[in-house]
């Protein structure tokens, strides 16, 4: 005759020893996903440029702020240099993803652009090669941009937009606007696109914001409205330092409601000397 053994209630040593392994398991998993966020944060250290260049009259300063979920990392990047003809480039770009994969990606861009504008004059022309550039590579992931050209001496600014979302703008008159320029396909995506540009002047005294959708977009904000709010913002605090303009801009990324990176790149530039200049 065969007897229905009762179960054996589990003991406290068993007990013991079962949560003694699932914490094991969960500090692994704890201590992995922090060595790559470690990782994505050097990354996003050490390709983001750790000063930007001036002239007499014309300033520039950055802000970035990383993700607030996943690996606190994004494929949001700046950047500014000095080219061989001595004007000024500005960039600003967004990578697809929020991982080490786009914080490297984001590096290749960067480097791209870089080597790229130090021999094309033309904007348009940037934009195009670099996309070219990284297309040859086999990318799996798209990245929008923009990029700026300013002659510190006339004063204009030549761009050109791939994908990217506006810029806005101010002056100490109380002019503001949002940039409407034309522009063409996100990097990564097509061979051989065409990147129109466009050209203004920057006499008066004000301010030039360029921005990241993490910055105007989001659940709580819809892009325009976003892009309103910082033209109003910028309006407000034209005259202020470069670097205390960034970081108030920056700011408003929390009323987009939503976790992704942002950066901001401020260019203040003083109006014009005119007349003969005392020295």
């Amino acid at each position: 005759m065969n007897r229905r053994r009762t179960p054996r209630s589990a003991s406290a040593e068993d007990l013991l020893s079962t949560l003694q392994h699932l914490t094991a398991r969960a500090r692994q998993e704890v201590e992995l996903h922090q060595a790559r966020v470690e990782l994505a944060q050097a990354l996003q250290r050490n390709m983001l440029p750790a000063t930007l260049p001036s002239f007499p009259g014309l300033d520039t300063a950055a802000c970035y702020a990383p993700a607030r979920n996943g690996l606190d990392i994004g494929g949001d990047w700046y950047d500014g240099f000095l080219l061989p003809d001595g004007s000024l480039a500005l960039a600003i770009g967004d990578v697809q993803g929020h991982d080490v994969e786009a914080a490297a990606y984001m590096g290749q861009i960067r480097i791209a652009m870089r080597a790229i504008a130090s021999t094309a004059v033309d904007p348009g022309e940037v934009m195009g090669r670099t996309n070219d550039l990284i297309l040859s590579m086999g990318p799996s992931l798209f990245a929008t941009c923009s990029f700026f050209r300013l002659d510190p001496v006339t004063r204009e600014l030549e761009s050109a937009r791939a994908g990217h979302v506006a810029s806005v703008w101010a002056t100490a008159d109380g002019g503001s606007g949002i940039t409407a320029d034309a522009g063409g396909l996100p990097l990564g995506i097509e061979a051989r696109q065409h990147y129109p540009v466009t050209r203004r002047t920057l006499d008066a005294d004000g301010a030039f914001v360029l921005l990241t959708d993490g910055v105007i977009e989001g659940p709580s904000l819809p892009i325009n409205e976003g892009l309103e709010l910082i033209r109003r913002l910028v309006s407000s605090h034209s005259g202020d330092p470069a670097a205390d303009l960034a970081e108030t801009v920056l700011k408003a990324a929390a009323l987009t409601g939503h976790e992704d990176d942002a950066a901001v790149l401020v260019l203040r530039h003083g109006a014009v000397p005119t007349g003969p200049q005392v020295t």
